[in-house]
């Protein structure tokens, strides 16, 4: 099947890309309105994009107008990556609650204090990324959110003596299209060839 997205509807064309590019890595982004309340989304359109300096990426769409009402404000955010464990928790964070009402108390998440930003970040949370807003840019109705990152928490034991990363003590999900989502215990490793070790292998087999 082919698909002319010039010809199609938004909300149709989401449809399509976000089941289509999965699965998705998913930001659980903790920011402050002006009344000091801590407010908590899931983002899936976000990635990281750069590490000189060390950049993020994420969307928030037309319904998070809090999330890019409050970095708007205070130019500093926490990205917290999801796992198993608080799965549930993110969910409710995804309810469009009012602005007075803080998704962290819903969710039932604890809080402690930013190391670089005002922002606190989530307790419970494995991995939580402080950073400060690099710039936004708006392409039609699309916000895009560049943050750089000035500080990493890590839960013990995700990251080895050696600057490794232990995933199967990560554990995070992904998100696909409408309810779905994936774990990622399921892995395979797969080393990158050089140009030498790839021409070895051709020449080998003819």
């Amino acid at each position: 099947m082919d698909f002319d997205l010039s010809q199609m509807a938004p909300r149709d064309a989401y449809k399509l890309l976000s089941g289509l590019i999965v699965p998705r890595p998913i930001a659980l982004i903790t920011t402050l309105n002006v009344n000091g309340i801590v407010n908590a989304a899931p983002f899936s359109f976000f990635n990281v994009v750069g590490s000189d300096p060390p950049l993020v990426i994420f969307a928030p769409g037309q319904n998070s107008p809090h999330t890019a009402a409050n970095i708007r404000a205070h130019h500093e955010f926490v990205v917290h990556i999801v796992d198993e464990n608080i799965a549930e928790a993110m969910n409710i964070c995804a309810i469009d609650f009012p602005e007075i009402v803080s998704e962290i108390e819903a969710a039932g998440f604890t809080t402690i204090s930013g190391t670089r930003v005002k922002v606190p970040r989530i307790e419970q949370a494995p991995v939580a990324l402080e950073c400060r807003e690099h710039s936004t840019i708006l392409i039609g109705n699309n916000r895009l959110v560049f943050g750089e990152v000035l500080f990493i928490h890590a839960r013990d034991g995700i990251v080895d003596k050696n600057g490794r990363i232990v995933h199967e003590n990560l554990n995070p999900i992904g998100r696909l299209a409408g309810n779905s989502y994936t774990r990622t215990k399921n892995t395979f490793e797969m080393p990158r060839l050089n140009y030498e070790a790839w021409k070895s292998i051709t020449d080998e087999h003819g």
